[in-house]
């Protein structure tokens, strides 16, 4: 079978080397896209890269907003131009539904605008605040920071990617775009939309590295002084690392880390409504979402009536959403934290397979899910739901609240308004009154409390994110 390589961009140009073990095989262990071999990142291709971004940037930083702004355009119809292309890719590495790429893309797509139409808000304008004495006159000025490292993941690999970067070099950063080994041609395409654009070379620069290599790739690019800031969306276990390495260096990091995510239903919810929207949004790319819906917890009397619903839907919105988890390695770990939940004493439901294609795993419910169980803590990162019952809304507040993710969470019931003072009391960056756990708004700020994460992507705030003020004070 013939293989196609994934090539690096580094100062404009693809880079592949003629050194056949430098390439790796994209996700072996899922089965899929075995005739597609990626080209693995070196130590000294790492230093290429970082050399091309600290040279381009004295001259991107001084460009005009205008010119910014034109160049950015030129993204928004090059991605509507190859939407297609886009989602057969994401589709290709992912495994996943048609439903998830066209999400995918949409969502791509909002996010580059909105960072175009940001670039002339006056996010990038500096301040003249008041002084002290009369006589002095202060200026705050907005600066980019330099390089900017954004590390993307996979399993929204379009908007993820391009959010990683997109606002950075907006503000007048170059980027480094470091994709994941689990998808790297969509990383590629995201990357090279930028050099299609028109943007000067080294401004945008993609690298993708061999599995093992994680670590010592990070730790190059991190530790180079060009480097003056790192966003990372992913695991909270590599997130750690990552602020470890980048504290060693004092070099900032925004993470969005990984979720464990409640809906709390209220006794005057519409059962129905809740029970079709908790599925979807613990389902929708097969679960792999860091803010799907995990767990729902139910008022106890109404637990029947509502696991009826429940089951009542199971069939359908797995056929929809379902499709694959993205390797065996991972359906291997879900499967364990279904075991675990069944041994003590869960009713574990699983839908059946309708045609064929939604393996290695279906969309199941979890009830009766308790503390005890491993799936209680644990990102699952897979099709499955858990339910759990409270007794008043003080217990369920403290379930929310204890669990050591706080990214998203949602609360279901019959007035929107009177659940307010209640979001407030949830430890966790985003709920959602009466709507699924895994959409922020592109206009809003997106991130985590507590081991979910810190730092804001989205709209303006993400702008602030990759700027440094100085002051000037003239006397």
């Amino acid at each position: 079978m013939r293989s196609y390589i994934v090539p690096l961009i580094i100062d404009g140009d693809d880079v592949v080397l003629q050194d056949e073990q430098s390439t790796f095989i994209s996700n072996p262990d899922s089965g899929r896209n075995s005739q597609w071999k990626a080209q693995g990142v070196t130590p000294e291709l790492c230093k290429h890269a970082l050399e091309s971004s600290a040279a381009a940037f004295p001259k991107w930083r001084k460009t005009s907003v205008r010119e910014r702004q034109i160049l950015f355009q030129r993204v928004v119809e090059l991605l509507k131009e190859r939407s297609t292309e886009l989602s057969s890719i994401v589709e290709e590495e992912l495994g996943c539904s048609s439903v998830w790429s066209s999400i995918n893309f949409h969502a791509t797509l909002e996010i580059i605008e909105q960072v175009t139409a940001l670039i002339t808000s006056g996010v990038l304008s500096g301040l003249v605040p008041e002084t002290e004495s009369p006589d002095s006159l202060a200026l705050v000025f907005k600066d980019p920071l330099g390089v900017v490292l954004g590390i993307a993941p996979w399993n929204a690999p379009a908007m993820l990617g391009l959010r990683s970067i997109a606002a950075p070099v907006a503000a007048g950063n170059c980027a480094i775009l470091k994709g994941s080994e689990l998808s790297p041609r969509t990383h590629y395409f995201i990357a090279n939309l930028f050099r299609d654009a028109g943007f000067p070379p080294g401004v945008v620069n993609f690298l993708i590295h061999k599995p093992e290599d994680a670590s010592t790739t990070f730790n190059t690019l991190i530790s180079h002084p060009s480097v003056r800031k790192c966003n990372f969306t992913g695991s909270t276990t590599v997130g750690r690392h990552i602020a470890s390495q980048a504290g060693h260096y004092l070099k900032p990091v925004l993470l969005e880390l990984g979720g464990k995510n409640f809906s709390l239903v209220l006794d005057d919810a519409d059962l129905e409504t809740t029970a079709s929207t908790v599925l979807d949004a613990a389902f929708v790319n097969s679960g792999q979402i860091c803010m799907s819906t995990d767990i729902v917890l139910i008022p106890r009397k109404l637990k029947s009536a509502f696991c009826s619903l429940i089951r009542q839907r199971l069939e359908s919105a797995s056929a929809i959403q379902v499709k694959h988890v993205i390797n065996r390695r991972s359906s291997a770990r879900i499967l364990a934290l279904l075991d675990d939940a069944a041994h003590k004493g869960a009713t574990v439901i699983t839908a059946s397979s309708v045609d064929g294609e939604h393996g290695p795993l279906y969309g199941t419910v979890i009830e009766g899910l308790t503390k005890d169980m491993e799936f209680w803590q644990a990102e699952s990162f897979g099709p499955v739901i858990g339910i759990a019952t409270y007794e008043s809304i003080d217990e369920a507040v403290e379930m929310v609240n204890e669990c050591e993710y706080g990214l998203s969470g949602a609360i279901y019931t019959g007035s929107s308004l009177n659940a307010i003072p209640l979001a407030r009391r949830l430890d966790t960056g985003a709920v959602h009154i009466n709507g699924p756990t895994f959409h922020d708004g592109f206009t809003l700020p997106h991130g985590g409390h507590k081991n979910s994460g810190f730092g804001r992507f989205g709209s303006h705030w993400a702008f602030e994110e990759f700027l440094q003020t100085q002051t000037v004070i003239a006397n």
